[in-house]
């Protein structure tokens, strides 16, 4: 697979090694392949902002729609300097994969706006979101492609996203967007679904791999070290402490801080949602670039893209790795992991908790009707729980890594669907 991205390295470039290596072992037609190659569309626009000091500034935004063959596309739209077609690509790659393992009636989408969001008044940052709307409006819609909140974009801009969306179409349509403030038609559990969901998948497979002594068994209180500490993974460090976990290692942007003992959660969360960085007191510091390779079970990646990578994966301590973040470990790092014992839980099940709430929300918005916060985590609980053990198995039976197995869940469930359109038997790979 090839990118137009611009960057030495290529993300996209990785995720097609990953689909090439679930083919392997998957049932799979040559049409779905073929189709699979490339994204069903890539939409760049120019987002006009006027600043509040009256000067205009012209912002890049992105909208990718890589597949759709389950239902409308789905994915997050991510306000990040960094954020270039070539991630954009690679993230709705990954949410075609997320939302086929997690059985979802979606394809996989994706956005974002080049912009650092931190430098932006409140003001400056609704008119960013309304903008972004005015420019892709034609694109989306509950029954085509459905936006949601990423990197520093939460529910209020998407009920900002959402309020635009109604006055371009006079007409209030909650589907079109997920992750929105409850008022709106947003569901209850989604702010907390990323954790949620991945403390689910832990849950389930820990005790799993610890039969198998690739891990720590859980009653021993395993040792958790959570790189980003941003909503994700600060929810998913509460949830750990609070089931027995030691949380030794918390990063964010500014600060990475390590103590054997156990840091205190419960204050980190609470200095970082005052101060905007976790306490530099709290913990012994670590060099960021060191942070990964901390002696730890479980390293929680939650932040961005390549942490682990070809460079460092030797020097990963840990069993586990359960990727909260999207693709934190590069595709060159797999097989050296692998061959260090490592095991990945990767992160088109680690998180997509939140995906899973957005399809409720977006049910909910469908149906013209509201479940409740237990019914909704009930149903969490439920499907990452039952997808888990279900990717268990195949890696069980077809002797492939979690990763894999998640993609060729996936691939299998997305070639029925292009198979069921007119594809032929005998268009089949031989296996």
């Amino acid at each position: 697979m090839t990118t137009t991205g611009d960057r030495g390295h290529s993300l996209f470039d990785g995720t097609g090694s990953r689909l090439l290596a679930a083919a392997e072992v998957a049932e799979v037609s040559d049409d779905t392949l073929e189709r699979l190659r490339l994204p069903r569309s890539v939409l760049k626009v120019s987002i006009p902002l006027r600043m509040d000091d009256g000067s205009l500034r012209s912002v890049p935004g992105y909208r990718v729609r890589y597949d759709d063959t389950l239902g409308p596309t789905k994915g997050g739209v991510r306000f990040h300097p960094r954020v270039n077609v070539d991630e954009v690509q690679s993230l709705a790659f990954w949410m075609t994969f997320k939302c086929a393992a997690l059985d979802l009636p979606f394809g996989g989408g994706k956005g974002g706006v080049t912009v650092d969001s931190k430098e932006l008044s409140l003001h400056e940052l609704e008119r960013l979101a309304r903008g972004y709307i005015d420019a892709i409006a034609d694109f989306i819609g509950p029954d085509v492609d459905v936006p949601a909140p990423d990197m520093y974009t939460n529910a209020m801009v998407m009920g900002w996203m959402l309020d635009q969306f109604t006055t371009i179409r006079r007409a209030f349509t909650p589907a079109v967007v997920t992750g929105k403030p409850i008022p709106l038609g947003g569901s209850y559990g989604r702010e907390t679904a990323t954790a949620d969901g991945a403390f689910h998948v832990l849950s389930e497979l820990l005790p799993k791999l610890a039969e198998q002594g690739k891990a720590k068994a859980r009653e021993d209180g395993p040792t958790v070290a959570i790189q980003g500490f941003g909503n994700a993974g600060a929810q998913l460090a509460e949830l750990l402490a609070g089931d027995g976990y030691r949380v030794v290692g918390a990063a964010d942007s500014r600060v990475s801080l390590y103590n054997p003992d156990g840091l205190d959660v419960a204050r980190l969360r609470s200095e970082k949602s005052e101060n905007g960085s976790l306490p530099e007191e709290a913990g012994e510091r670590v060099d960021p670039e060191e942070f990964v390779k901390l002696d730890v079970d479980v390293l929680v990646p939650a932040a961005l893209e390549d942490v682990i990578t070809a460079d460092n994966a030797e020097e990963i301590k840990a069993r586990v790795v359960l990727e909260v973040a999207n693709g934190p470990t590069a595709a060159e790092a797999d097989a050296i992991l692998a061959q260090q014992g490592v095991t990945v839980i990767p992160d088109i099940l680690a998180n997509a908790g939140g995906v899973t709430v957005s399809y409720f929300e977006w049910a909910q918005n469908k149906g013209g009707v509201r479940w409740t916060a237990e019914d909704v985590s009930e149903r969490l609980r439920d499907r990452m729980v039952g997808e888990s053990e279900n990717i268990w198995e195949l890696a069980e039976d077809r002797d492939v890594p979690l990763r894999t197995a998640a993609y060729a869940q996936g691939l299998e469930r997305i070639s029925a669907a292009v198979d069921a359109t007119g594809s032929a038997e005998h268009y089949r790979m031989p296996r």
